[in-house]
């Protein structure tokens, strides 16, 4: 695996890569002169069949590869990291200063906390995270558009209908119960002053109508016959599994599309991209679950100020400028065939930066100094920046010493500083085996000990 620095990539894939069509550019270079990107987590490789490509983005031409094969070949300007499988113990070594490190992280801050803490997430030099501070921001991932939100509401006479036939307001659908968020704590403390009918397997208290919608994976799909059955339901818990600005999922934007109320937590910064000022309930509004119960039984019974909560959904509705110029100018698309997706945008994002670096290198070396070498761009706390988690409901002091949620997910959070820490570290000290890492962790943990 360790190619000498000057060896040509293995292989002939390299001269003979297929051009993935983009925007289309004027770059006339053969393959073999081109920046290599490598995408160090292969299954996110956006492209079928073999393990290399060449991209045309709109300021010049890549090749890609999945093959680490070319790790630590000259050319390889770019590692491209997926969050989740990021593992600070795993990370290629030594840093070669030469090549960039580019972060892809859509999903949740709970798959890998590292990425919180200011030195896991300095460790790259671009992201594409949740967050609107992020380089190539991914913060409406699950929003297709406008006409979503539009889609029309189960009139309310239907609603009211279904709540005569027994069914409670609220509807909870979870079946990840042990998360960050705590949710199930907050949750359990609301059902004791509304009726929450929760048919995923946490907090489990009623079943769904069918064998077929039982199967959860229909649950976590677009499927037809159980979004009509949820659609039924005035109130959604949409309680993200983790708490972070601008994280948010399908848990919030598919019972708006539904023309269900979310009754929400998650990202502290939601209503910056709300279409309206009254489309949601923040749980965090309310001092109390028993307040958010009042509040929610009186929107129950009057059913005018209820559809307040679903005038976005009618024309001209939608009146948040912030929402719609964003949704106007992401170039990716979600589910739509005719737009390239976030993957394939991120590469291209990367490759576009990486042209532009070898270009300042060429003019620093051609002008011997007199122009300054391309300055490093880092990737900044505000990139992920998730805050500590804390209990869904009361504080940390309430809880009991053996709670599994405070030994799991505290424990989780504070060792990831160090682990950020550790390979921060073993990267100024240019370590080239991945092997001492758990040293690095143990003498971070006597220095905090000693710190105590």
């Amino acid at each position: 695996d360790g190619w000498a620095q000057d060896a040509v990539p293995p292989g002939a894939a390299f001269v003979a890569a297929a051009s993935y069509r983009g925007p289309g550019n004027n770059d006339t270079r053969s393959n073999k002169a081109l920046p290599i990107l490598l995408w160090w987590s292969g299954s996110l490789f956006p492209h079928f069949p073999g393990d290399t490509e060449r991209i045309d983005c709109p300021r010049g031409s890549c090749l890609v590869t999945r093959s680490r094969r070319v790790a630590r070949h000259r050319r390889t300007k770019a590692l491209i990291f997926y969050g989740t499988d990021f593992r600070a113990y795993e990370a290629p070594l030594p840093r070669l200063p030469h090549q960039t490190w580019a972060l892809f992280h859509e999903e949740s801050p709970m798959n890998n906390y590292v990425l919180s803490h200011s030195p896991g997430i300095r460790l790259f030099n671009y992201t594409a995270t949740f967050r609107r501070e992020s380089d190539y921001p991914l913060t409406l991932q699950w929003l297709p558009g406008t006409a979503y939100l539009r889609a029309p509401a189960v009139a309310l006479a239907e609603k009211d209908a279904w709540r005569r036939k027994g069914y409670g307001p609220v509807l909870y659908m979870q079946s990840h119960c042990d998360v960050p968020s705590d949710r199930d704590r907050y949750v359990r403390e609301l059902m004791k002053y509304i009726q929450v009918d929760s048919y995923g397997k946490c907090l489990h208290n009623r079943e769904l109508p069918s064998e077929r919608l039982r199967d959860t994976s229909t649950a976590t799909t677009e499927d037809s016959e159980f979004m009509t059955f949820i659609a039924r339901y005035k109130f959604h818990l949409a309680l993200e599994n983790a708490i972070c600005d601008d994280y948010m999922t399908e848990k919030l934007w598919r019972p708006m599309h539904l023309g269900a109320v979310p009754v929400y937590r998650g990202s502290p910064a939601v209503r910056d991209w709300m279409p309206n000022n009254l489309s949601i309930i923040l749980i965090d509004d309310f001092d109390s679950p028993q307040e958010l119960a009042k509040y929610l039984d009186f929107l129950d019974k009057n059913g005018e100020e209820y559809l307040k909560y679903l005038e976005y959904k009618n024309a001209g509705g939608i009146k948040n400028q912030f929402l719609l110029e964003s949704l106007e100018r992401r170039e990716w698309g979600v589910n739509d065939m005719t737009l390239p997706n976030y993957l394939n945008g991120f590469e291209c994002f990367i490759c576009d930066k990486e042209n532009t670096r070898v270009k300042e290198e060429q003019e620093h070396k051609k002008s011997r100094g007199k122009i300054p070498a391309p300055r490093p761009h880092i990737a900044q706390f505000k990139h992920m920046g998730c805050p500590m988690p804390t209990p869904g409901f009361g504080s940390v002091e309430d809880l009991s010493g053996g709670d599994s949620w405070k030994e799991m997910w505290l424990q989780d959070y504070w060792q990831s500083l160090d682990q950020g820490e550790a390979l921060t570290a073993m990267i100024h000290r240019n370590e080239s085996h991945q092997g001492r890492f758990w040293d690095y962790m143990h003498e971070i943990f006597l220095k905090r000990t000693r710190q105590h």
